[in-house]
Formats: C-alpha cells, structure tokens, sequence
C-alpha cells in the first residue's frame, strides 16, 4: 500500500482546558470515529467512545465497568465531521469540560459502515457490524457472543496485527491480541486493565491467527460469551502511519526503535514482567525528552518521568523503568505517526 502522506487525517491527538459550557465543540481534524479521552490533571477515569455503539455510550480502559450511557451527562454528546461535542456534568467517570481541567484526546477515523451476516455471505460464523478505513487500516467491530468457537468479519482486507476487545454488557477485563506478543500471540492475550504480564490460553482465539477477513474467538467470556455483546478495536500496520511491534529492554542502556516515521503516540507495556500501559504522545510533548506518563490501566492523574525521545524515524528510550526497559524483558508497543520518515514524493521528515 502506499504511503500515507498526511498521517494526522487518520490520527490525531487535541488537547484543551475545561470551561463547563454545554455543546461545547472540540476540532480534531478529522472525522472523528473513535475517541480515547482522559482528564490530565485529576483522578479520573477514561472516556472511550466510538460512533459505531454511540458517541454517548462510555467505556473506560482503567476498570472492567460495563459501557454506560452518558453517565453524569459530562461527556461525549456527538461526533462531528471535524471531531466532537461534550456535555456538561459531574462524576469521577471522568468528566470531559470541567473548569480547571485539562484534556487529552487520542482520536481516530473509521468512516466507511460494514455488516456481515455470517450465514448469508459465508464470510466466518458470528455476525459482525462496524466501520472501516482501510487505507489507515483500522476498524471498530460488534458482535454478539455465542459462547462456541467461531469466527468474525473484522471489516479490514489485511491480517489485523491488533485487536483489542471488550464486553459490553458486563464488568469484563479489556483483552488484547498483539502479533508480536511472544512466539505464540493467538494462545497468549494481554490485559488493557491490568498491570498483568503476558497469559496464555487457548480458550481465548483457539491458537489461530487472525486472517486478512476474520478473526477466531473461543470460550473466553471476554470475547464471546453467549449473548453478551462486545467492541473490538482492530489494526492492521500501514507503511509511514502505524506500527505494532515489540523490542527488547536494555535496562540501563536506551534502544532505539525503528517505526518509519516521526511518532505521535506510542502506548508500551512489558510483556515479561507487570507494569502499566504507558501512553505518550507529541501534543502533550511537544519537544524532547518525553515525560509526560499517562497510564491506560490508571485513573491517576497524569505524571512526569524521562520516557523516550521522538525522533524522525522512530524512539529512543530515555529510562530505565522495568514498564518500559526492564533488561532482557520484551515490550511490545502500539505507534502512530506525525510525519512518515520520507513521503511518498521523496520528502524526509525533520527532527524535532
């Protein structure tokens, strides 16, 4: 595939300070169909909403909750063509346009709908819906769980390299399938919500790998418990805009990770050992070295510690936190790109 020259129309970090007025519009950029928020300077949870359940209807990837809808009234109220609106209320479900907060929002797009009816098309066993960009290679799948092994349309045309998935319906932990999570990524799952290193069972995707039309769920109540309903976030790597790898800790030495491209969010956990979901990103940071530490599995409010710099074809570990560089230690990570390294006519990138 080619290039994608303008990263920032797929993925885009915003930041902004509450002021408690209703209807208040914030501009991401781009057609807005998933949003990832959270309140930086308090305990609050996050807010995680897509347009394909609703905009009102709030996960958070710090609890097991169950999704509510427009809990306290303060949060996501639309999306938009250029990003999203917000409600006034309280609570500490993590309310989005409090006065004296600030922000962050990791947002992107989908945009073209799906529905699969598995009997019908012949494509898997378990009916899917959701939205799909191909060309970002991302894509927001639902389904109800049968409780048997079976198989679901994820809307991509490419092997997913990603899928992370939540019930509903339930308090469930959110579990993630990552190709780079140790030498057998469909038997061992991840936990968003946790602290947990790497588990493995093939109850969770029966040792099979996703395929470029479908991925295989088995008994795990995470993912296919019998008329439950569930949310799967899922990414497949597009050359200059996104990659879902893993490196080894250095300990007190700092690798270098090659992307391909100038980050603008990178997400890290440590497979081998327990440790939090680091999410940094360029907005927050917006020069080196990058230190402002969010944590996908904490309500905590944000805090500050030598993390990495951004560089212009990758990052380079600036701590020596086991989270993140425990010695011998594999650390997979989630990346997204602000600048590919050189565009598709030729243009390197700068550092910054």
């Amino acid at each position: 595939m080619a290039i994608i020259d303008k990263p920032s129309d797929y993925f885009n970090t915003v930041l902004w300070s509450g002021d408690n007025v209703d209807g208040r519009a914030i501009t991401t950029g781009l057609e807005t169909n998933w949003t990832w928020a959270k309140r930086r300077n308090a305990t609050n949870g996050f807010i995680i909403a897509d347009s394909v359940r609703g905009a009102t209807y709030k996960l958070d990837s710090s609890t097991t909750n169950a999704e509510v809808n427009n809990y306290d009234g303060g949060h996501l109220e639309s999306f938009t063509s250029t990003g999203f609106t917000m409600g006034v209320g309280s609570g500490d479900f993590g309310h989005l346009n409090a006065s004296g907060g600030t922000y962050v929002a990791w947002n992107w797009k989908a945009g073209t709908s799906f529905t699969n009816d598995a009997s019908a098309t012949g494509i898997g066993s378990i009916d899917s819906a959701g939205s799909v960009n191909e060309t970002a290679g991302f894509s927001i799948c639902t389904h109800t769980g049968t409780g048997s092994l079976g198989t679901i349309k994820h809307g991509l045309l490419t092997k997913p390299s990603v899928i992370l998935t939540k019930e509903r319906s339930e308090a469930r932990d959110w579990i993630m399938y990552h190709h780079k999570n140790t030498s057998a990524p469909a038997t061992d799952y991840l936990l968003l919500n946790t602290t947990d290193a790497t588990a493995d069972s093939d109850n969770f995707m029966n040792d099979t790998e996703p395929t470029s039309s479908v991925f295989t769920v088995k008994g795990f109540s995470e993912v296919n418990k019998v008329s439950q309903t569930y949310v799967s976030y899922i990414f497949s790597e597009r050359q200059g805009y996104s990659k879902f790898s893993s490196y080894i800790g250095g300990g007190s030495n700092f690798p270098f990770i090659y992307t391909g491209f100038k980050p603008a969010f990178v997400m890290l956990k440590n497979t081998s050992a327990t440790g939090g979901w680091l999410i940094a990103d360029n907005k927050r940071d917006p020069e080196n070295i990058v230190d402002k530490k969010i944590f996908a599995n904490l309500s905590n409010a944000e805090g500050t510690d030598n993390v990495c710099d951004f560089l212009s074809n990758g990052f380079k570990l600036r701590t020596t936190d086991t989270s993140q560089n425990g010695s011998g230690n594999t650390i997979i990570y989630m990346a997204f790109a602000e600048n590919p390294f050189v565009t598709s006519t030729g243009v390197p990138t700068t550092a910054r």
